[in-house]
């Protein structure tokens, strides 16, 4: 009988234990469950990076926590060579890891839940539809495994289509090679197991085209893709606005972009046309949708485009895809903004519809918050990173800030209180700037107050 009241009592402490955990969470801010459910993951990887059966050489603790957190946010910064680096074990982490971040924490947690239980919380459907802005005919549950079964039927055809390209091409572990970069292009992370990622294809029509449409569909979400393929199949009358945005502003930087960068960038002039508007396009593409790849060396771009891709790297992708950024809806409501004050009118107007004042005020303090973090991560790289010059440090914080993953040359060369800095960004990129802001400024939340405030993306 002691026996049996002690193991009672214990389970009555367990169970209080539990209740209070729950409590505790419930008050806690969706922003930051969302830092603290990345973090978690990122620490995981970092664990399992650092075993012995993780790496092929020897690799500093430092190095794991860069490339974990690289992988989770699905930036594709590295400060050592993936594919020399780790075991096939290894690689099967970061791949994980890119998978997760790729998918979000909260899209991984709530399909680990709805496995098992088959419903969610309220605390975890609340957090879902706040995370991902999802409209009130959509419900978290239908979301969460519609974007499980879309991803996945992506990366299985991308890796379909790269593998014979790959076989042709004499491409080490073909296959393996061809799953790789068919999550890691999806998920908009930028990995490679190539040391000099796709240069080697910079004229491949297949490789481009098959990267390129991983990375779109991607960085747009699976909500805007839901939304074009019903207005094209006739189950819908008309696009949504958030999605003529996002689809207009996408083709808008792609076109000019592409043109601008095959006009007056001098390291492709001596290409065939054909190759040299694959390699324009891409490079623009790889900014713009943050992916990271690339098929021209980054270091030996003028200034010019250097200016461009700044220009795309901070905007980035769509608020419900992979990528990161300031957003495309950020910045269209940052246009509406200036062309009414410009005008004189006191309404903020974007293709002809009036933009709520909360996703205003939302947008203007991204873009605050956004500038404030770089200006002052740049001026600590600046400290850390003496000899490095003006333009690829503020290259590695936009790109760091913006989950992008190309650099000029400096990550590989970054100090440990560097990395430390490029760590911390790519962490509040993922996770989204203002929304990393709030996660450390804001106090827990009654449940009065959470019915007042919403997670900002």
């Amino acid at each position: 009988m002691p026996d049996l009241q002690n193991t009672r009592r214990i389970w009555r402490i367990f169970r209080r234990g539990e209740a209070r955990i729950r409590f505790a969470l419930l008050r806690t801010s969706p922003a930051k469950l969302l830092l603290l459910g990345y973090t978690s993951y990122i620490l995981i990887g970092w664990v399992l990076l650092s075993l012995p059966a993780a790496q092929a050489t020897d690799i500093r603790a430092i190095d794991n926590l860069f490339i974990a957190t690289s992988a989770v946010s699905t930036t594709g910064l590295v400060s050592v060579d993936p594919g020399t680096s780790y075991t096939f074990f290894g690689e099967l982490v970061i791949l994980g890891l890119i998978q997760i971040g790729g998918l979000g924490y909260m899209t991984i947690g709530s399909f680990i839940v709805l496995s098992f239980t088959h419903h969610l919380g309220k605390m975890r459907a609340k957090t879902t539809r706040d995370v991902f802005s999802l409209p009130d005919s959509v419900t978290p549950r239908s979301f969460i495994l519609s974007v499980i079964v879309f991803t996945l039927a992506c990366e299985v055809l991308g890796a379909l289509a790269l593998y014979p390209i790959f076989v042709a091409a004499g491409v080490e572990n073909a296959a393996w090679s061809a799953i790789f970069h068919a999550v890691s292009a999806f998920c908009t992370a930028g990995f490679s197991l190539n040391a000099t990622s796709f240069e080697a294809f910079t004229g491949h029509v297949g490789v481009n085209f098959v990267i390129a449409t991983l990375s779109i569909l991607g960085a747009m979400g699976f909500l805007i893709v839901l939304d074009v393929a019903r207005a094209f199949t006739g189950k819908s009358s008309h696009l949504g606005f958030t999605t003529k945005i996002i689809t207009r502003m996408t083709i808008m930087f792609m076109l000019v972009g592409t043109a601008l960068f095959f006009v007056i960038e001098p390291s492709v002039q001596e290409l065939e046309p054909t190759e040299r508007l694959l390699a324009s396009f891409f490079q623009v593409m790889t900014a713009s949708t943050t992916v990271g790849f690339n098929t021209v060396p980054i270091s030996e771009l003028s200034y010019a485009v250097l200016m461009l891709l700044f220009f795309l790297m901070v905007i980035g992708a769509s608020p419900a895809g992979t990528g990161g950024g300031l957003k495309t809806t950020s910045f269209a409501a940052l246009v509406g903004l200036v062309r009414s004050t410009l005008k004189g009118r006191d309404e903020v107007r974007f293709f002809k519809r009036p933009i709520p004042p909360a996703r205003l005020q939302n947008a203007t303090s991204a873009f605050a918050y956004y500038m404030f973090v770089a200006i002052v991560s740049a001026f600590l790289l600046f400290l850390t990173e003496a000899g490095a010059s003006f333009e690829v440090v503020m290259f590695e914080v936009l790109s760091a800030m913006g989950t992008v993953g190309l650099s000029m040359g400096l990550t590989g060369e970054l100090s440990d209180l560097g990395k430390i800095i490029v760590i911390v960004l790519m962490t509040a990129g993922r996770v989204g700037i203002l929304t990393f802001g709030i996660a450390l400024a804001s106090h827990d939340e009654s449940p009065e107050e959470e019915k007042d405030n919403e997670l900002v993306m």
